[in-house]
């Protein structure tokens, strides 16, 4: 009862904040999240049409020097299978330790002359994306039950590589898979099942496939999962909304469908345990998007949505903002469900401070409000990953509420050309206790509509292979006139988290257009980005896939394009990144936990400082005796790493200490 009025408190706040002093502009174009029940209107059958032909604008054909190197790999029956109304699947998928990098996708086309659109694929390379075997078939749909689908057709698939440990031949790796099927558990002639399994990657024909329906009677109701990810450690994680569609309409049952899959060495297959999440909102209406990542460890992990739980009284009952999850014991617990602030006095610097003036002018009647007086929303796309010292690292776009709850201003301001939103990295310095973020980009488009397809600007995040640096992607159009993402590049930018610089384009502060002057300029539909990136030296190669496709008709064959060869140095990072707001109090040090941990070699701790100050670190045992030291020494503002080795300790329980002036932080760690 105390909390029903507090959320009820917290959403008539929020609306009298909004209502009674701050009024966002009339004339402002807004958007709000896609809920349809997203039912694919595609064929049953997706038979050979032909090469896949892409008309070009004359005005076009004078940008012929190509940036980048832009492969074709496979193909499918049509565009559908990259998500409905945004959603970045787990479609690209490196694996540094096996120079390989697959994308998975639906069959049909060119390539596969009279597929179907309900079976899968993946393309992939194992010499770092020189060259690619393609159609690779994985899951076949076999039940036709006499309906316009066959009953396990797969839909928007997530994918992943599991490597077993110490294995080195991407031979021996697999391909393992989740996609939603249409076995109408969840609804009559629609959705509810899953198919899911895996595939030995050197033996193409050792392939696994299951099925599984949803279960309205326990309350279960399978739609279309957006969360997967493989760890580290070679367990599989799969997250997906509870929302009973088997009225016709959407009932979200404020709850989430975890499967969590670990490697049978007998099966030689994953198996995997379901738990249901309390997942709710404010007004038990469904969370727009969804992910799931752990850390390199793969014992500290989070789970991301974005939604509105009333815990933060500016956005209550009007603003969409990340709802987090954490876990530190390899998903075992997870935490109660923690609202991540993006506006309000408690809220993040880089979302406060991304407008100047002129644009909070341009946005709303007089009297205009303060910057931690603005009601932030995020847009409706997430995506995740988790650092090297297990913080989280949310990318998502932001931007400001509307008149109506729950959308975002999509307009362009007049007085920067660039639309009221941002990309940015929302992450946590400390675990998720305070946040703080990196603005990567203005945006000059928001949502892009293809037939019945519409596509927002499907943000994504990419780590290093050691999870120290963070790429940021976008899809977004930049031509004079045009207002709508219907004819996209991509973008990216670089974060280095232990020097807290960003990459810089001819030493300015913005992000790389990579499709520029490519084959895919201007039509780089549907991207994806993948989980990690390659590294080589300090060089960091990030794969792209995107759809060359009929803009103005989805259902025709589409051909997958891959980005081979875009890339940054250590030498690109060059611009300070992390700004504080005044409005915001940050701590003066923050101390990481070690990692990994448990550590039996090289381990290390990330230390956070405000201002300049002399720093020392110690290690000692559970008899407080000192193992090991690094002296003080001026350290100025930012992060810091220090790094030793464990493995001259005895297996047990130690604690490190980081002195910082006056202040001291103790935590403990494990060498085992």
């Amino acid at each position: 009862m105390k909390k029903s009025l507090l959320l009820i408190m917290a959403v008539f706040v929020g609306f009298a904040v909004m209502a009674q002093r701050y009024t966002v502009k009339p004339n402002l174009k807004t958007e709000k999240a896609i809920t349809a029940a997203r039912v694919a209107a595609e064929p049953a059958k997706a038979y050979n049409l032909g090469q896949n032909q892409n008309s070009v604008d004359p005005q076009k054909a004078f940008k012929n020097a190509d940036f980048v190197n832009i492969l074709s790999i496979g193909s499918s029956a049509n565009a559908y299978g990259n998500g409905y109304a945004g959603g970045q699947k787990a479609l690209v998928w490196v694996n540094d330790e096996i120079n390989t990098v697959t994308y998975f996708h639906r069959m049909g086309g060119t390539l596969d002359p009279g597929g179907y659109s309900g079976d899968l694929g993946y393309d992939i390379s194992t010499d770092g994306g020189m060259t690619f075997t393609n159609m690779n078939e994985v899951y076949v749909a076999v039940n036709n039950a006499g309906g316009t689908y066959y009953t396990d057709a797969a839909r928007y698939p997530n994918h992943g590589i599991y490597n077993p440990a110490g294995n080195t031949d991407p031979n021996n790796a697999y391909v393992t898979y989740w996609a939603p099927t249409l076995d109408g558990s969840n609804g009559a002639g629609s959705w509810g099942g899953y198919g899911f399994g895996r595939a030995k990657i050197g033996t193409p024909t050792d392939t696994i496939r299951q099925l599984k329906s949803s279960r309205p009677g326990d309350g279960v109701f399978q739609y279309i999962p957006d969360a997967y990810c493989v760890t580290n450690t070679g367990e599989v994680w799969v997250g997906d909304l509870n929302q009973d569609w088997t009225s016709g309409a959407l009932v979200y049952q404020n709850s989430m469908i975890i499967n969590h899959g670990v490697w049978d060495d007998v099966e030689m297959e994953f198996v995997y345990e379901e738990t249901i999440l309390d997942c709710s909102t404010i007004d038990g209406s469904r969370p727009s998007n969804h992910k799931i990542e752990f850390a390199p460890d793969g014992m500290t992990g989070y789970i991301v949505t974005l939604g509105d739980n009333g815990e933060v009284p500016i956005s209550a009952g009007l603003s969409y903002f990340p709802l987090i999850y954490k876990t530190t014991d390899g998903g075992q617990t997870w935490s109660d469900q923690m609202a991540v602030p993006l506006a309000g006095p408690d809220g993040v610097g880089a979302v406060h401070n991304f407008l100047s003036d002129a644009e909070i002018a341009e946005l709303f009647e007089a009297p205009l409000p303060g910057r931690d007086e603005i009601p932030f929303t995020t847009a409706f796309d997430l995506d995740l990953t988790v650092d090297a010292w297990g913080n989280p690292h949310i990318a998502v776009l932001v931007g400001v509420t509307g008149s109506d709850a729950y959308s975002i201003v999509s307009g362009v301001s007049t007085v920067s050309g660039n639309l009221f939103c941002a990309a940015m990295d929302i992450t946590s310095l400390d675990g998720g206790n305070t946040w703080v973020g990196y603005n990567c980009g203005r945006t000059y488009s928001f949502r892009g509509t293809f037939g019945d397809l519409t596509e927002d600007n499907r943000i994504c995040i990419t780590r290093s292979p050691d999870a120290t640096k963070m790429f940021v992607s976008w899809i977004d159009t930049y031509l004079p006139g045009v207002t709508d993402n219907n004819q996209p590049d991509i973008w990216c930018r670089g974060i280095d988290l232990v020097s807290n610089k960003l990459t810089v384009v001819n030493g300015e502060d913005k992000a790389n257009n990579v499709t520029e002057f490519s084959e895919g300029m201007w039509q780089a539909y549907f991207a994806t980005a993948p989980n990690a990136s390659f590294e080589n030296n300090g060089t960091y190669t990030i794969p792209f896939v995107y759809n060359q496709m009929t803009p103005e008709d989805p259902a025709q064959p589409v051909l997958f394009k891959y980005v081979q060869d875009f890339k940054y140095t250590d030498a690109d990072f060059l611009l300070t990144g992390v700004e504080e707001n005044s409005s915001i109090a940050k701590a003066a040090i923050n101390v990481s936990q070690n990692f990994p941990n448990p550590a039996n070699g090289k381990t290390s701790v990330a230390v956070t400082l405000k201002d300049a100050s002399s720093v020392s670190f110690e290690v000692v045992n559970m008899m407080g005796q000192k193992v090991y030291e690094i002296a003080a020494s001026n350290y100025g503002s930012g992060i810091h790493t220090f790094s030793f080795d464990a493995s001259v300790l005895a297996d047990g329980v130690y604690f490190y200490t980081v002195t910082a002036g006056e202040e001291k932080i103790t935590k403990k760690m494990i060498v085992k």
